[in-house]
């Protein structure tokens, strides 16, 4: 029988249950998918333990995105049994086998794996929209990015580069800046050995970065504020080290905007914004421009071990679930 993972309390990863379940007859319109891997992001957590904006009613599957085949359709055009695809969800994707809308399906690009192909448009889609319907980053421009080791990090210094911005790329290990250097990143920032404000003044020689990418949020944000240029974007992505404070006198001093960033709500409520975004990111894959760094691939009852990786920061770029 089908397996997935099910949250039937609140609380962190340990309380989650792995269960079997009946597969349900397939009503019109539906597709089934087998799946093959999902990814791993860090909304997952914060719904499972309550903490994230969309609180789905108990019992339910975490889990956004997933890859696999198509199993069987039922009164559906445009796609066929044995079809590679990614499925889009809100959540539902730690499970063998999911049933959705046709409309949920994006073609797994011809480059990627399956666990690739699982971890691909949540990290990616974010950085896009981040970077370019929201930050307006323009060829020449001086980008910082936080959290450059993780999986929307890494996402944005790749397409940072392909925007033609200097990517200046910040994080917590030697190892983490090693692969965002692989990825295209210019200058490169340990947390620990420097001051990072100190070391965007070095190295824009004083005058500061026109676009800051931040994941992190807490002391990371307000201490970005203190190395911006003039009409500087500072992009608000997540709050893994907290909620920062602005300082609006900084904002006020140096013209700068804080935005910001929700990718998919944005597609939810402006369709076209999201169709161009997938048809950019699906050509830059299917050009080998683009692709997700996979640190873990575990099986899926391994679900906690997995969500682990990204609470305590040793992932580096995605983490996936493998299904058998």
């Amino acid at each position: 029988m089908p397996r997935k993972v099910v949250c039937r309390e609140l609380g962190p990863p340990q309380r989650l249950r792995l269960e079997t379940f009946a597969s349900a007859r397939l009503e019109p319109g539906r597709v089934r998918v087998a799946v093959r891997a999902a990814g791993i992001n860090f909304p997952d957590i914060l719904m499972a333990a309550g903490e994230y904006q969309l609180k789905p009613e108990l019992p339910f599957t975490p889990g956004v995105e997933a890859a696999g085949r198509v199993a069987e359709i039922a009164d559906v055009d445009g796609v066929a049994v044995g079809d590679r695809v990614i499925v889009r969800m809100r959540y539902g994707a730690y499970a063998d086998e999911v049933v959705v809308l046709p409309t949920q399906l994006t073609p797994l690009p011809s480059t990627f794996d399956d666990a690739e192909g699982a971890t691909f448009l949540a990290a990616h889609g974010t950085a896009y929209h981040a970077l370019v319907d929201r930050g307006h980053l323009r060829p020449g421009e001086v980008l910082l990015v936080h959290g450059a080791g993780g999986g929307v990090g890494l996402a944005a210094v790749e397409i940072g580069k392909l925007m033609g911005a200097t990517v200046i790329a910040a994080a917590s290990s030697e190892e983490k800046l090693d692969v965002a250097k692989a990825r295209g990143a210019d200058h490169l920032v340990l947390y620990a050995r420097e001051p990072f404000r100190d070391a965007v003044k070095r190295i824009t020689d004083g005058r500061g970065t026109d676009v800051v990418f931040d994941p992190v949020g807490g002391e990371i944000f307000e201490n970005s504020l203190r190395c911006i240029a003039w009409g500087a974007r500072i992009l608000v992505i997540g709050f893994t080290g907290g909620i920062g404070l602005a300082r609006t006198n900084l904002l006020l001093i140096k013209g700068a905007s804080v935005v910001g960033v929700r990718a998919g709500e944005a597609a939810r409520r402006e369709p076209d914004i999201g169709e161009a975004r997938m048809r950019a990111l699906l050509q830059w894959a299917e050009a080998g421009k683009v692709r997700p760094h996979v640190s873990h691939r575990l099986p899926l009852e391994d679900y906690p071990q997995a969500m682990r990786l990204l609470i305590d920061r040793k992932a580096i770029g995605r983490v996936a679930l493998v299904m058998r």
